[in-house]
């Protein structure tokens, strides 16, 4: 699926206002629950990680494939955050992978929020956005908020 940024500017609009509302939940798997357990991370963490994504932390539209869910779009976006392991050591860049759905009456449901396992691309980034991207998340999400 061919997505402009116009588009997703309107999608990520329509995310926060969901996740100001408190109207989203984070799916309830296991990966996703490790990064609470591996890192010194919590909801709020969580809710501000989803009110920091931007345009340029797009990767890529995918059809749900579950069975029933077809027609569902499900939008992924990558974002790097530095963050405290739980058990000791330094502070470690996590590069995150997001899953979204966004549903009828603008309920989010984040499928996953978890480390990625293979990095995304980007079609809106270049590298010097990438870079700023990165200190800006660095600043925003190492530990001490």
């Amino acid at each position: 699926m061919n997505v402009t940024k116009a588009h997703i500017e309107q999608y990520l609009y329509e995310i926060h206002e969901a996740v100001r509302n408190g109207n989203y939940q984070i799916a309830s798997r296991y990966k996703n629950m490790d990064m609470y357990i591996e890192y010194v991370f919590t909801e709020k963490d969580a809710e501000k990680l989803l009110l920091s994504l931007r345009t340029e932390d797009f990767s890529k539209v995918v059809k749900n494939a579950h069975p029933g869910y077809q027609e569902e779009a499900l939008y992924i976006f990558g974002k790097e955050v530095t963050l405290l392991p739980r058990f000791g050591g330094g502070e470690e860049n996590v590069p995150f992978y997001l899953k979204l759905n966004k549903l009828a009456g603008s309920y989010v449901i984040v499928i996953s929020l978890h480390r990625q396992k293979i990095p995304l691309s980007y079609p809106f980034r270049d590298d010097s956005v990438e870079r700023s991207s990165k200190a800006h998340a660095r600043g925003r999400f190492a530990k001490n908020f």
